[in-house]
């Protein structure tokens, strides 16, 4: 029955057939419509989260934190934030990544601390050319005179202050001190010195040439399998599907996701705090010792997770959704 007769008869019968109003039938579309919305924009904004840090994070950075044991011959000498490994031999030390721009100072006294001398650092390694990880290398080969040894695919980025980064180049506040490499590396080559070994593993997508470093060290007459991973993470203004940041960025983080998804460490330590909880770890170390870090569930955690928050990523750029901007 139309709505206009139903008025008709319900004048003379009572009809109860109700007339709808057009506007209160589109009332409820548009509400899920919203909903719609705001539920695809909180999964944007938690896959963004999820994949760079906080600014309450990136604060840390550059704080000061209490150098310490980890486990063999490794010790943490980064700030708040950031992870940077002081390793020890017998022939010298290696120092595994740096921090921001300005923080050398605090770099040092973490490995002076500990009773070990900058001078004698041999070996300088990195993950990635970022400002956050490179930008006190400048400084810290000068005090220490030591060789800086880099994957192939970063040692053009590392020269240039970032000035040839595929996100950063025209962003001169993510510029740093550039150095040149004074030995190159290709994919699965070795790093030794004094009995440690470290493996280099090319895991692009980060940056062209982002590295996840691999060792085993002794620690109370056991072996522990370390790994240092790096690449997972997408930064802000970042492109992966519509006019990529740069050709097969996409293919080169699903196979870096999918290769250290098939690593299974004792211990895992990252180069950003928030990605293993330090703090926590070494909270328990006091009483637990190195058993509190070997974590390898919560790493094929991370991992997942990692995997995960890329994947929505590509999916909602694929699906015509603005990418992250650039911070």
């Amino acid at each position: 029955m139309s709505p206009g007769a139903c008025l008709v008869r319900a004048a003379k019968t009572g009809c109860r057939h109700r007339f709808i109003n057009p506007a209160r039938r589109e009332y409820p579309l548009r509400i899920v419509r919203i909903t719609l919305s705001l539920f695809m924009l909180l999964s944007l904004n938690a896959a963004r989260t999820a994949t760079q840090p906080r600014a309450a994070d990136r604060k840390t950075w550059t704080e000061s934190a209490e150098p310490f044991h980890i486990v063999g011959p490794i010790f943490y000498v980064g700030t708040r934030g950031l992870g940077i490994y002081l390793i020890t031999t017998p022939a010298g030390h290696i120092l595994l990544n740096g921090g921001m721009s300005g923080s050398a100072s605090l770099i040092e006294a973490s490995i002076r601390k500990l009773g070990y001398k900058p001078e004698e650092i041999k070996i300088l390694l990195i993950s990635h050319a970022h400002m956050d990880h490179v930008g006190t290398l400048s400084d810290i080969k000068k005090l220490t005179g030591g060789q800086v040894e880099v994957i192939s695919a970063e040692v053009e980025l590392l020269k240039s202050g970032g000035a040839t980064d595929y996100l950063f180049a025209k962003d001169p506040k993510m510029h740093f001190a550039g150095v040149r490499a004074d030995h190159v590396l290709k994919d699965g080559d070795t790093v030794s010195l004094g009995g440690v070994r470290l493996t280099a593993w090319l895991t692009p997508g980060h940056t062209r040439g982002t590295t996840t470093w691999m060792t085993t060290v002794e620690d109370g007459g056991r072996s522990y399998v370390v790994v240092f991973p790096d690449g997972t993470t997408v930064n802000p203004g970042t492109h992966l599907v519509r006019n990529p940041s740069y050709p097969g960025i996409t293919s080169d983080y699903r196979r870096t996701l999918a290769f250290l998804a098939t690593l299974h460490p004792d211990i895992y330590l990252a180069f950003h705090s928030e990605f293993f909880n330090p703090a926590g770890k070494r909270g328990r170390a006091d009483s637990e010792g190195v058993k509190a870090w070997v974590d390898p569930n919560g790493y094929a955690r991370w991992i997942a997770e990692q995997t995960a928050n890329f994947e929505k990523l590509v999916a909602q750029e694929t699906a015509g959704e603005s990418p992250h901007s650039a911070p």
